[in-house]
């Protein structure tokens, strides 16, 4: 399978994902916990996993799997990582506001490609870190909301503390992503067998943030687990099996690609969701997403394009001394 089809899937499905979630809403409201839609999807992806690992091991006795602990010890941290990520998140909404909070979200695209080139070791040449720049301006772009609204002035008026957590944030961000793509390739094992860890310590600790909500709720609505289908109907349904299927291909991304192809993915999701939202809601389109789509494409083309398509490279010498001497035969001929 070609990482761009994979990644032309995980771009409609990240963007169906907010269309799906706004869809299962009543009222504006949801009638059903929606914390447990991402331990649903934790159990998802780690039965896929481990049924396609079963099927991997009856097809090939020789499947490669690292059972030892200090291999298995790290698939726990980017689950950390997220959690504390989580938290800054609702730290950071205390003291900006929410379209100021997306605009600073814009920020993981320049930090994951900074910590790919440090941690991973992986260079990047100048047009693709132009590229990255530009990726960044363009989602900005297409999220800053037209100055004549109350929000334009917000931007710039949170306090320092809002700031510096909006930028926690985005490096927490792109950290789990550098680290969950270190630990797919750091050796030859399994995708299969890689998921099954990772979604192992996915759905322990989806357990505990359940167990800790029951427990600062004083158990007022009784244990999770006995709520846990609660006001699910087909929609919220949808929205577990495309969460979970989102993570499945981000797996596959961060083995046979890199993390920067899922940043392009997940930036292009939001402006498809964007511009479905026009179709399928009340949002007005702005000549700002229409500038932020020009510069994305922009800088997809940039990225990923042959350094021969983006500027006109001189021909090669050796060329050129050959055809001096095609013309110097020509001419010996003549006389």
């Amino acid at each position: 399978m070609q990482w761009y089809f994979v990644a032309a899937l995980l771009t409609v499905l990240t963007s169906s994902q907010g269309i799906l979630t706004t869809l299962s809403q009543s009222n504006g409201k949801y009638k059903y916990d929606y914390a447990t839609v991402p331990f649903l999807a934790e159990v998802f992806k780690l039965a896929v996993s481990s049924l396609l690992l079963w099927r991997e091991c009856r097809i090939s006795p020789s499947v490669r799997m690292t059972t030892d602990w200090k291999s298995v010890r790290l698939y726990p941290i980017p689950s950390i990582i997220y959690l504390i990520h989580n938290n800054v998140q609702f730290a950071t909404l205390v003291y900006v506001d929410t379209s100021t909070y997306q605009i600073m979200g814009n920020l993981k695209i320049v930090t994951t490609g900074i910590l790919f080139r440090l941690f991973l070791r992986r260079k990047l040449s100048n047009l693709q870190w132009i590229a990255i720049v530009l990726l960044a301006v363009g989602t900005t772009t297409s999220q800053v909301k037209g100055c004549g609204e109350a929000s334009c002035d917000s931007m710039f008026s949170a306090p320092i503390q809002g700031y510096m957590l909006g930028i926690l944030s985005a490096c927490m961000s792109a950290l789990a992503g550098v680290y969950t793509e270190f630990l797919m390739k750091k050796n030859n094992d399994s995708l299969y067998w890689q998921n099954v860890q990772l979604y192992t310590f996915g759905v322990i600790f989806n357990i505990a943030r359940l167990l800790f909500d029951d427990f600062r709720g004083g158990f007022e609505n009784g244990p999770w687990w006995q709520r846990l289908f609660n006001g699910y109907n087909l929609t919220t349904w949808l929205v577990v099996l495309n969460l979970g299927s989102t993570g499945l291909l981000v797996s596959w991304l961060m083995k046979y690609a890199d993390n920067i192809v899922k940043v392009y993915s997940t930036s292009m999701a939001m402006l498809l969701t964007m511009v479905l939202s026009v179709y399928l809601f009340t949002f007005k389109p702005t000549l700002q997403l229409f500038l932020g789509i020009i510069i994305c494409m922009m800088s997809l083309h940039m990225y990923f394009a042959p350094p021969n398509m983006l500027i006109d490279l001189p021909l090669p010498v050796k060329a050129t001394t050959e055809s001096l001497k095609e013309v110097s035969v020509e001419r010996k001929s003549d006389s």
